[in-house]
């Protein structure tokens, strides 16, 4: 059977790099919430938060039994660079990036969207609740 899920996530960090934290949101294909998840994730940047978000709510997704993924970022660069509209330049994402992309090819099917921040405000408000303390929920 197939499962599809659709995720949103986000990450940030308190001085790039600073503190940082992701947060992700994952729902069923009738818009039920499944997971609701952020975490604290040490010193990183921005780009690296946002990445790790997506490798944490990917790696959630496939032992939810997923087959078919939607991934919807307030970042224009995870989205273009897991589309392969731009390159990965930073030595810091190029591990990350292909992590995440390993992860991707799990999936039977697999969209990366790019979307307003004010259409990822739970992802982004989860995400700095992280990146503001170490505790993990």
């Amino acid at each position: 059977m197939k499962r599809k899920l659709r995720i949103y996530v986000d990450g940030c960090s308190r001085g790039n790099p600073g503190p940082a934290g992701i947060g992700y949101l994952i729902f069923d294909e009738d818009g039920r919430l499944l997971s609701k998840k952020w975490k604290h994730v040490g010193v990183r940047t921005n780009n690296e938060a946002e990445y790790l978000a997506a490798i944490e709510a990917l790696r959630e997704a496939l032992s939810l039994g997923a087959s078919e993924l939607e991934l919807l970022s307030d970042s224009e660069l995870l989205v273009k660079q897991v589309r392969g509209e731009y390159a990965v330049r930073s030595s810091r994402l190029a591990p990350l990036h292909e992590e995440l992309m390993r992860l991707v090819g799990s999936f039977e099917k697999f969209a990366a969207m790019h979307i307003e921040r004010n259409e990822n405000r739970e992802a982004d408000r989860l995400a700095k609740l992280a990146a503001s303390s170490s505790l993990e929920i």
